[in-house]
């Protein structure tokens, strides 16, 4: 991963506005969320959705802002690869095997998001 980004025209600047709104919150269920593994990882099925879009709107794949994009559906690729069928409940072992699949997501969406704001300038607002 790029160790800053700068957008390049106004099109990337918007690209990466996308992204940094599409990982806010794509990471973990939410209070609705029903037990399941398949349910746990409906965050990063929006956010792959949303991956998609960008990546399908953004006319330059070798920008920088296109190989971030491109970092998180691999990293969603993985988890969501594992989990998204399995609507079965969880026991300890499967339920703590989730849990570092998500934060692992988690982290590299973060140190994303990070880079994007830094670079976009808007790096003061709320995380």
């Amino acid at each position: 991963m790029a160790a800053h980004w700068t957008p390049r025209d106004e099109a990337e600047l918007t690209a990466g506005w996308q992204l940094w709104l599409a990982l806010r919150s794509s990471a973990w269920p939410g209070p609705d969320w029903d037990g399941t593994p398949a349910d746990a990882v409906r965050g990063l099925d929006r956010c792959f959705a949303a991956c998609d879009e960008i990546l399908a709107a953004h006319d330059e794949p070798d920008s920088a802002v296109a190989g971030l994009v491109r970092s998180m559906l691999l990293a969603a690729n993985w988890t969501l690869g594992l989990w998204r069928d399995d609507t079965d409940p969880l026991d300890s072992e499967r339920a703590a095997m989730l849990h570092a699949d998500l934060a692992a997501f988690s982290d590299h969406a973060e140190s994303v998001r990070s880079l994007l704001a830094a670079g976009g300038g808007w790096a003061s607002l709320p995380r």
